[in-house]
């Protein structure tokens, strides 16, 4: 059978399929009468075999996957252990502070971009001008970003991103999921990650080999930055890690308003690179 004669049949097949969907359904409604209709006994079909209020409901939930998300949790935290730690200790302990200040720098600059994007999509036009006059200053006197000078002219610096921007609009956080290797999320966040790709200037990067250097300095370099921050971990490791996470992110919506009990600022803060 050739080409021309398959689409010949797939399209009477897919004709017969709807007309004998169709035939079946007048003939039920004839015979089960105006109150019991065919369509009636699907969406009862339907209710019992595919719980929709019961699926939305769990959407709404928090944490509805709580026991997986502990589950790669502790997968994350013997890969941390074993794979990231040490070179992350290594890189804080051997490498000149004056270094580590100048790659935070550059990589902070990187992410302008999607900041101005943002800052846009959100309707902050005085504070997208001012982005970009950091993005322009810090491209150009502070060499590719090394030097944060932006910051000694007053230009302050403002996080923004496409999960941020779903929440100004209303966008809920959704549930909590933890992914494997890359963290914590919530839908919006994780939403907002895809969003921000096209913004993100190392993942545009042609040459396979540097963009993955760059992003490779980018993990090692936020790990080193939350050695610190590990001793205020209390109780409960996985409740603790996500409340302030989900906190974290709330706040940012808010412009760095406090929600909750405001703890975990300190944790997530260079993490968040990862998130989004």
């Amino acid at each position: 059978m050739d080409m021309r004669g398959f689409k010949l049949l797939v399209v009477f097949l897919v004709g017969f399929f709807l007309a004998s969907f169709a035939a079946a359904a007048t003939n039920n409604d004839a015979a089960m009468g105006a109150e019991n209709t065919f369509w009636k006994n699907w969406k009862k079909f339907s209710e019992r075999y595919i719980p929709f209020e019961e699926t939305l409901k769990k959407i709404k939930e928090p944490d509805p996957i709580e026991s997986l998300n502990r589950k790669i949790l502790s997968f994350n935290d013997v890969a941390d252990k074993h794979l990231l730690t040490p070179v992350a200790r290594g890189y804080q302990n051997y490498t000149p502070k004056i270094f580590q200040t100048g790659v935070n720098n550059m990589l902070s600059n990187v992410l302008e971009v999607t900041t101005i994007v943002n800052d846009l999509l959100q309707g902050k036009f005085s504070q997208a001008a001012s982005d970009t006059g950091r993005l322009v200053v810090n491209s150009t006197i502070g060499i590719a970003g090394l030097f944060d000078v932006a910051s000694g002219i007053g230009l302050e610096k403002h996080n923004e991103d496409f999960g941020q921007t779903l929440g100004y609009w209303g966008m809920p956080s959704g549930p909590y999921l933890m992914a494997p290797f890359f963290g914590p999320y919530t839908v919006r966040s994780g939403f907002g990650a895809f969003g921000d790709m096209p913004t993100n200037v190392v993942g545009q990067l042609e040459h396979i080999p540097t963009r993955n250097q760059i992003w490779l300095a980018t993990v090692v370099d936020k790990r080193a930055g939350v050695f610190g921050a590990e001793g205020l971990i209390t109780g409960d490791r996985y409740t603790f890690l996500r409340d302030a996470y989900v906190q974290y992110r709330e706040s940012l919506v808010l412009d760095g308003a406090v929600v909750g009990g405001g703890f975990g600022d300190e944790v997530f803060e260079d993490w968040d690179v990862m998130d989004e």
